[in-house]
This record gives structure tokens, sequence and C-alpha cells, in this order.
């Protein structure tokens, strides 16, 4: 750790735009979406942490949450810019930069997010504002630039050089995860942040990186590799001990591309938790075949409340178009393993993948009623670039004119073979309704509120429900 100070400043930003979920595997904005939170920046706060060990001062700002970009700008006077860039934002997240960058000309713009593992060169080249873009994991890219490594020398960047574009060798993903700092929650406010059910400070702990399963639409695997690299449970914990003893923080999501993949690294985590005397609560995510009963009984034991799962479809004949590896009884099976182990279910369905039909939707939809979980979200598909359905989407001509991702996951992007746009949308909106407004629900989920606070919340959720009629 180089513990030099005032080698200069550095900025890192979600740049104005509606609320958005910025990591680079979702990119969900959360105002047309259901029981979907704004998360910390916590990938800006790994580099923000990156930042300081090379001795700068660093400064992070959330602007989706609001505030004034150009004049906190102009009065931190920073060296470097970072900015993380999404898919559904991308033109007004480059205006951001483009307006910085004339405010302040000496300043090097830095940016990073998943639209560059396509759009990278051509980002350099169009974009005379933009001095950096980094590709794939960014910590240890933003380390060299800031220790002033030549340019050519930088693995995972691309550059300008003599008015041309240059794309170096791609750098490897960081194999062990325990040599990265802690994030840099200092600089940030955490009572943004909040659990949507009971109001509740929450923060985001990266537990894994990386999915084997390359899933048709997801991002995951380009993002994050095909190997999963998990911390040490010692890692994780000290991580927890400083978010609860420094932050007073006592609920977290467990954030991964998949939580329970290794049984015996899962169960270990939790078993050390229980040890450790630590009364915190965490949700996480599964797939549907990796869970059994005693796992589940020591995530509960460990403080697990919530497990997400990405059913996706009600339909055994689209799960297998799209590559899932998991049939309908796996799922039946994982949700039958949570209620029993009181561990609450948040399910994720997608509607309008290519093979989508009206029949796959009603199946989708009477399937999402029977495993009756506390929690869910339709998404609309989104085929973001890097995904195979994006490249799908291209060679099948699904698209409609240019595509565009303002209001990605509930306004569809593309039609599948058989139904338009229009309807997709309209099947998404039925979706929804039909499982949030049965009695059988609203009167469980009056039932399980156990305060004031979270009734507010629920009702809030409740009058966003009504807006997609």
């Amino acid at each position: 750790m180089n513990n030099e100070k005032n080698k200069g400043k550095v900025f890192l930003i979600y740049p104005p735009s509606p609320v958005l979920n910025r990591e680079d595997r979702c990119q969900q904005p959360t105002e047309d979406l259901l029981v979907i939170p704004p998360l910390p920046p916590t990938d800006l706060m790994y580099l923000a942490a990156i930042a300081e060990e090379c001795g700068f001062e660093a400064k992070i700002k959330d602007y989706s949450q609001g505030g004034d970009f150009l004049k906190d700008l102009k009065e931190f006077n920073p060296h470097y810019l970072v900015v993380n860039i999404a898919t559904p934002t991308f033109l007004s997240d480059m205006g951001g930069i483009r307006q910085a960058k004339e405010a302040l000309p000496a300043l090097k713009t830095i940016a990073k997010g998943a639209p560059f593992l396509t759009y990278n060169t051509n980002a350099i080249y169009e974009n005379p504002f933009l001095d950096y873009v980094i590709m794939g994991e960014a910590e240890f890219s933003l380390r060299d630039i800031l220790n002033g490594v030549p340019d050519e020398e930088i693995l995972g960047i691309c550059y300008r050089k003599n008015f041309q574009a240059e794309k170096n060798e791609k750098r490897p993903f960081i194999e062990n995860l325990d040599i990265l700092p802690f994030p840099a929650r200092h600089l940030v406010d955490n009572n943004t942040y909040r659990r949507p059910d009971n109001g509740k400070v929450q923060a985001v702990i990266k537990v894994a990186r990386g999915c084997p399963f390359h899933c048709f639409f997801c991002l995951a695997t380009p993002v994050s590799g095909a190997k999963v690299r998990v911390r040490s449970a010692e890692n994780i914990i000290a991580e927890i001990k400083e978010c609860v003893e420094k932050y007073n923080i006592r609920n977290f999501l467990f954030w991964s591309d998949i939580f329970n993949l290794n049984r015996d690294w899962t169960i270990d985590l939790c078993q050390k938790i229980i040890d450790s005397g630590l009364k915190i609560t965490w949700s996480s995510n599964t797939r549907a075949d990796t869970m059994d009963d005693e796992m589940a009984q020591m995530m509960y034991k460990a403080g697990c409340r919530l497990v997400s799962i990405g059913v996706e479809s009600g339909s055994q004949k689209m799960l297998d178009c799209i590559g899932k590896k998991i049939t309908l009884d796996n799922i039946r099976n994982t949700v039958k393993i949570l209620k029993k182990n009181k561990i609450k279910i948040y399910n994720y369905f997608v509607i309008g993948l290519p093979w989508e039909t009206e029949e796959t939707v009603e199946e989708t939809i009477k399937f999402a009623i029977e495993l009756d979980s506390n929690f869910i979200s339709f998404y609309t598909a989104t085929p973001l670039p890097g995904t195979k359905f994006f490249a799908y989407v291209m060679m099948n001509k699904l698209a409609e004119g240019n595509m565009d991702f303002k209001s990605a996951y509930y306004a569809p992007v593309v039609k599948s073979h058989e139904l338009s746009k229009e309807r997709i949308f309209e099947l998404h909106k039925q979706a929804v309704r039909r499982f949030y407004l049965r009695p059988k629900f609203i009167l469980k989920t009056l039932l399980s509120l156990r305060s004031f606070a979270e009734f507010k919340n629920y009702f809030m959720a409740g009058i966003n429900l009504l807006k997609h009629k």
C-alpha cells in the first residue's frame, strides 16, 4: 500500500440520470420496476479505495440521487474523473463527460462499464473528450493509470495516441479477490441506500465474481468470466465487521453472479458467520438446482432471510431454448426448501425472449402464481450488447429501428418471433397485475408486516404497482 498523500484528486461518479442500478450485469432502471431498490455505488467504492491506496484524494457522488455535477466538479477540481457508463443512459452519461472536459480541459476522463465490452476503440475515436476506456474489471487498470504506468503497458484499456484509438490486451480477471481493499464506504452517505421492505440501511458485500452458465440473455459471464472466484470467509467477515462496527450497518446484500455454486464454501461461510456472533441479516441469490435443505438451514441460522431465484420462465421449452439447464421441478423443489426454512423468496421472470408466445407467457404467469413467492419481478427481455441475445436479435432482425434501452427491462426493446413489442408490453403488465393483485397475496403480505415502516414501504410499492395498469 502506498501511503504517500496529495498526489492529486480522483472524482468517481454515477452521472445525472434516472435512478439506475449500474452494476454491469444488470443495469436496471428502478422507477418502472417493482421491488428494485437503488443500490450503493459499490464499484466506485472499490475504485476509490484503490485511488486512496495510490495516494490520491477521492470523492464519490451518485448523481441519480440528486446534486449539481458541474458545480461539484469545479469546486473539487480533480485531476481524474471516473464515470460508470450504462447502456440505458449511454448518451446522457457520455454527455456528462463531455461537459466535464469542457469545464476542466486538463481533466483526464476515464469511462468504465458494460457497454465497453463491445464499444471500446470506437468510443475513444468518436469522443475526443474521452481519454480512457476501461474494459472488464477496473480496479487494477485504474491503479496503473493513477500510478503513471505508460498507456501502452496498461492491460484492459483503450486510449488515444497520435489521433488513433489504441486497444491493449485484455486484463486477466483477478484470481484472488481477497487482495482488493474494502470498499470506501466513508465516501458515501450509506443512509441513502435502504432495504425496500423495512427501510433499514443496507450495504452490498461482493462475495464472488463469475458465472459458468453463460445464459442467453445475461451479461454475468461476459462481464465477470466463466470461473467463479470467491472471497475467503475470513475476508468477507472482516468486511462485515467493519460495516457493523464503523457504520452501524447490519443488513446486507451478498452480491454475486451465483452465490452457492460451491457448496462447501457456502456452508463454511455460514458457519463462520454463526461462530463470529455477528447479528446480521442478509440476502443472496441461488440457482434452482444448487440449493438443499442443509444449506438452507445453515443460511437461515447465519442470518439469511431472502433468496432470489432466476426462474426466467414457467415454460420448460423456453428454459431449454435459453440454455438455462434447469427444470420446472428443480425450481419447485428449491422454493419448497426455502419456504420450509422460513427464507423469503424473490423470483425473477423474463417475458419477451425470441421464442415467446401467448401460450408460454400464460405458462409463466400460472407458474409464478403456483410458486407464490414473497416478491417477484417480471422483466421484459432486453438484449444488452455483449449477450448472446443481442447477437441473435441482430441475426434474426427482431429489432424494429434503433434499439432504445432507456426503459430497459420494462418497456420492450425487441419483438419475439410471434409477438410484437406492443403485445409483449401488455402481457408484461398483465403478469404483474395478476400476481400482485390476488386477494390471497395481498392478505398474506399484510399479515406478514411487523412495523409501520414496513407498512409504509409496502403501501408505496402498491401505489407504484397501480401505475402499471
